[in-house]
């Protein structure tokens, strides 16, 4: 079996979209093992649990610009991280109108 390759950022070049309820967020305040508070563009502060497909593969701080998928149950205080955007991706980003924060 062996372990599963780490892909480093520099190998993710995928530019993920927002697409039907996914909100674009930037983290505020890290609290420890998997849960990170964010701060979205339709206005919410939400609690988001990064999933462990992303924990595994890149570190997120303060101050990133995530995408997040609000629950279905508690839409405006819970939520998953599902992308961490780049330097370069949120430039991009801004630059197409999808960032306004």
């Amino acid at each position: 079996m062996g372990k599963k390759k780490v892909v480093s950022e520099s190998e993710i070049q995928d530019l993920v979209l927002p697409v039907a309820n996914d909100v674009l967020c930037v983290a505020t305040k890290f609290l420890g093992y998997d849960r990170i508070m964010v701060k979205c563009q339709d206005g919410h502060e939400r609690l988001c649990r990064i999933r462990g497909k992303i924990k595994r593969r890149v570190w997120i701080r303060e101050g990133d610009v995530v995408l997040v998928s609000p629950w279905d149950f508690q839409t405006d205080s819970r939520g998953d991280i599902i992308w961490r955007y780049t330097r370069g991706q949120v430039d991009l980003l801004r630059r197409k109108g999808y960032l306004k924060l």
